[in-house]
């Protein structure tokens, strides 16, 4: 059975069988086609095996810098003879007067080898004279380009000429310049003696159906396994839609998301969270600190002066409000749900914020300097660190994560801490998501916080990664259209 071909197909195969070896600008010049339409045209033919394309590179030369100066000047040894001209005879001495210095040498050895010039040694001085001035092959060349501008290296019949010049510096630039050509192949060239079977209407219009002429219509022969075309709609990032999945599995357990501002004054970021000013977290190779810049108000006066002396109580040194004026781009959310209670100072309460965080650490494999995290705290009366665990494991049963266990840990703000460990079937080990516990009654009391407050926190991108099988965070972030093409919407 005979290949149904596209009128495209059709007319790039005529073309070929009348001229070959044609590029891709020369076919669609000649076919009459649009760029686009000849490589749509070839794709499809080579999918059917009509077409053979064939790379090669060619090599273009063009004048330099020094070329050019050449073009105007001169060559060395053509300024050295013109000044024979004048003089018919002159020593060494004389002669250097003709060039500079630096091309004197070169001016001597190229002139002798162009037979220009005979040297005779006497007893006091080497004598100069000209024998003759014809033009050198490398003059020639140099007109040659000057007047074409670039010409092929394949077209240059004096290649000692251009070897020549390649060895003096910036007199002539090299260019390559890859091209494909396009053949009909054995199979082309049969299916271009024979009949066209695209004959026929490829599109029917609303006047050809009603105007009483549609059984006269001959309609092309459609190929049913022909590709379609392939069509990517818009969507949303795949991490956006993780974080959207994030933020919907806890409102669905009862919590109200709160927003806050990126940059925040030390004092909530750090100091409400019991986190000494001398803390190694708040030096600037671990904090992105804004130049110059301080907060002309960060809480009340009753907060401030009960929250220095927890510092001043606890961790026994001398509080500086300055300091907790600086700001910084926060390094985690708990700053957000942090302010929001000691604003509200709830009996009970469930809210979450989710946003980006800003860390200055070397970025690898599994660190960046910006990520999305998902902070969150339960107030109430009876609360534990049960409590705490299972609405954990609730939430990663929900992002479908299955297999979970939690190990003691030390975070500066909550005690007792826990670490939420996930097992990654694919790597066969346990990684670590989640930093959770109970706020300390440092950081609860001197903010009017009477109730225990569970908290949690930890990086969108670590769930996301387990999600889509990744080893580098980075990935995540590389604008690979393949891959954000690929991920499926819904797993």
């Amino acid at each position: 059975m005979s290949q149904v071909l596209h009128p495209i197909e059709h007319k790039i195969i005529k073309t070929l069988k009348q001229a070959p070896n044609l590029t891709y600008e020369e076919l669609a010049k000649n076919a009459h086609l649009a760029m686009d339409q000849v490589r749509r045209g070839i794709e499809w033919l080579k999918y059917k095996n009509l077409v053979e394309i064939n790379e090669s590179t060619v090599f273009s030369v063009s004048l330099g810098k020094n070329g050019k100066e050449a073009l105007e000047k001169g060559l060395p040894e053509r300024r050295l003879v013109n000044y024979l001209a004048k003089h018919k005879v002159c020593s060494f001495e004389m002669a250097r007067d003709a060039v500079p210095k630096s091309e004197f040498n070169a001016a001597i050895a190229n002139a002798r080898q162009n037979g220009w010039i005979e040297i005779t040694k006497e007893q006091s001085s080497n004598i100069i004279s000209l024998k003759d001035d014809k033009p050198s092959s490398e003059e020639e060349l140099i007109r040659l380009l000057a007047e074409r501008g670039r010409i092929q290296v394949s077209e240059i019949q004096n290649k000692a000429a251009l070897e020549s010049l390649k060895k003096r510096p910036d007199f002539v630039i090299l260019d390559s310049v890859k091209s494909k050509v396009v053949n009909l192949t054995a199979q082309g060239l049969e299916t271009a003696t024979k009949p066209s079977e695209s004959g026929g209407e490829r599109k029917l219009t609303t006047e050809m159906l009603t105007g009483g002429k549609g059984k006269e219509i001959s309609l092309a022969p459609i190929d049913v396994e022909a590709a379609a075309l392939e069509i990517f709609a818009a969507r949303s990032h795949p991490l956006h839609d993780v974080i959207d999945e994030v933020r919907e599995i806890f409102v669905s357990l009862g919590f109200t998301e709160i927003l806050g501002t990126l940059i925040q004054p030390s004092f909530w970021n750090f100091d409400a969270l019991f986190t000494p000013q001398d803390h190694p977290a708040r030096e600037m190779q671990d904090t992105f600190y804004l130049k110059n810049m301080y907060a002309s108000k960060v809480a009340t006066p009753a907060q401030i002066s009960k929250v220095s002396a927890s510092h001043k109580k606890g961790w026994k040194y001398n509080w500086k409000l300055e300091e907790a004026k600086r700001l910084v781009l926060r390094t985690h959310a708990t700053c957000v749900t942090i302010r929001h209670l000691a604003d509200t100072k709830p009996d009970e309460a469930r809210i979450f914020s989710v946003g980006r965080v800003f860390r200055n650490e070397k970025v690898s494999y599994k660190h960046l300097v910006e990520f999305n995290q998902v902070e969150g705290v339960v107030v109430g009366k009876n609360v534990t660190l049960r409590d705490l665990m299972g609405l954990q494991r609730e939430f990663y049963y929900k992002m479908g994560l299955k297999k979970i266990k939690f190990w003691p840990t030390f975070f500066p703000y909550t005690e007792p801490s826990l670490q939420s460990m996930v097992y990654n079937e694919r790597l066969g080990k346990w990684v670590e998501l989640f930093g959770m516990g109970i706020f300390r009654p440092e950081v609860t009391k001197p903010l009017g916080i009477t109730n225990p407050v569970l908290a949690w926190g930890g990086g969108i991108e670590r769930i996301a990664m387990l999600k889509f099988e990744l080893d580098d965070v980075r990935e995540l972030y590389s604008n690979n259209l393949g891959w954000l093409r690929s991920v499926p919407k819904c797993q």
